[in-house]
């Protein structure tokens, strides 16, 4: 077999699919479910709890208004329900698109032979291979961990906890705090340093003041020992609630040690063609670390591909958008390789735009908050930090732009979809140009 991939999260399934498009033999091997994390228990997961909270958060307001009288009343197990029988509609979908191809998908753990890749009893040779095999929830080695959950554990929960204590600061821990929360937990959340340190200080308040605030945060709180419904922290604090893990992730390394060259947290090293230093052997996806994102995975997955069909691909991580999914999305972008000096920045910041789904937020003034930091002397964007309910397709847009080094006089060129791109036009045409 000329490829075989080994992982079919973002990385490898959209690497055999590129692969089968180039006509190209493909073998997909997977040793759960097609999609990876992604699908299965990550961001689409998230994704799908979120739309629920959205349309509580919704409702809400629009009680608060007064136009709407209505009670709201969820079933856990009904939405449990509902979205594993969403992922199997999916499942199949992304296999018959793989298929559709000529590729050939196999079920079964794998393991690496030299020269030849054995599943099932069965070994099959390659000219080019890929490893895709992702990660896996970081567990911190604290007393009672073992009683703590985490994103592989959301559909298996019979209800929605009375209390919940999310261990962790970043985007997961601010996501799962606002879900469960909006669901009616009583939610904690220990950050070991600070709150969302990937976005800027402005925003953060925001996200805390406007769209969790019954959520409380315990910044340097470190847990000293776990139970099944407690945490203990070596502050002192004894917090009532299931422990949750969201402590970051860890890389499906062990397939390829000793094998290929590993960097000292354990994932593939690669280089910007995604080659490891075995020849015709590649790696893409989570398991090489860097951006842990179903975008970049993608990006990394296709780029493998073509340098395995000899068409030769880099990856660029310059400009790479984020966002966290909550009952208001937040977006940011920074051009971390920008030289510019603090006497040549310039920030400015829009307490809230009234854009697209922000119309009924006008009445309480929650329309969002963006900060857009310029670089004066060479005309650019160096960074934006954004809230509003359209902030990820704004960062989608406008990372572009700053990808291609488009001088802010060009974005005159911009003729946004009102309302759908109104932010947009605040940023750029309006505060700036």
């Amino acid at each position: 077999m000329k490829n075989i991939i080994i992982g079919s999260g973002p990385a490898g399934r959209l690497g055999s699919l590129e692969l089968g498009k180039l006509g190209e033999d493909v073998i997909l091997i997977e040793k759960n479910h097609i999609a990876g994390t992604c699908l299965n228990e990550g961001c689409m997961v998230i994704c799908a709890l979120t739309d629920i909270t959205k349309f509580i958060d919704s409702n809400n307001r629009f009680n608060n208004h007064g136009f709407l009288k209505s009670q709201i009343e969820i079933s856990y197990d009904k939405i449990v329900e509902k979205i594993i029988e969403t992922q199997e509609k999916l499942r199949k979908l992304n296999q018959m698109e793989n298929e559709s191809v000529g590729n050939e998908i196999i079920y079964g753990e794998a393991s690496i032979e030299g020269d030849s890749i054995k599943v099932n009893n069965e070994s099959f040779d390659y000219d080019n291979l890929l490893i895709a095999t992702g990660a896996r929830p970081f567990i911190p080695d604290i007393n009672g961990s073992e009683h703590g959950l985490t994103n592989k554990d959301i559909l298996k929960l019979d209800d929605v906890p009375e209390k919940l204590n999310v261990i962790g600061g970043g985007i997961i821990a601010c996501e799962i705090a606002n879900i469960y929360s909006t669901l009616g937990s009583e939610v904690n959340i220990l950050a070991r340093s600070g709150f969302l340190k990937e976005i800027g200080k402005n925003a953060k308040e925001y996200v805390l003041k406007n769209i969790i605030p019954n959520v409380n945060v315990y910044e340097n709180t470190t847990p000293c020992k776990i139970f099944k419904n407690k945490v203990l922290t070596e502050n002192g604090d004894e917090l009532e609630g299931i422990p949750f893990f969201a402590t970051g992730r860890t890389p499906n390394s062990e397939i390829a040690e000793g094998f290929v060259e590993l960097n000292p947290d354990r994932t593939i090293k690669v280089n910007e063609m995604m080659e490891t230093n075995v020849n015709n052997v590649y790696a893409a996806g989570d398991v090489t670390g860097g951006y842990q994102l179903t975008p970049v995975a993608r990006m990394e997955g296709i780029a493998a591909a073509r340098n395995m069909a000899n068409y030769a691909n880099k990856v660029s991580y310059k400009c790479i958008p984020q966002k966290l999914s909550l009952n208001m999305e937040v977006g940011f972008v920074e051009n971390e390789k920008n030289e510019c000096c603090d006497e040549d920045k310039s920030t400015i910041a829009i307490p809230g735009i009234a854009g697209p789904g922000a119309f009924w937020n006008i009445l309480t003034g929650d329309t969002g908050y963006s900060e857009i930091e310029f670089d004066k002397k060479n005309n650019k964007i160096n960074k934006i930090n954004s809230i509003s309910p359209s902030a990820i397709s704004d960062m989608a847009y406008l990372s572009y732009l700053m990808r291609e080094d488009y001088d802010l006089d060009d974005y005159a060129n911009f003729i946004e979809v009102h309302p759908s791109t109104d932010t947009n036009y605040k940023i750029i045409k309006n505060m700036w140009l």
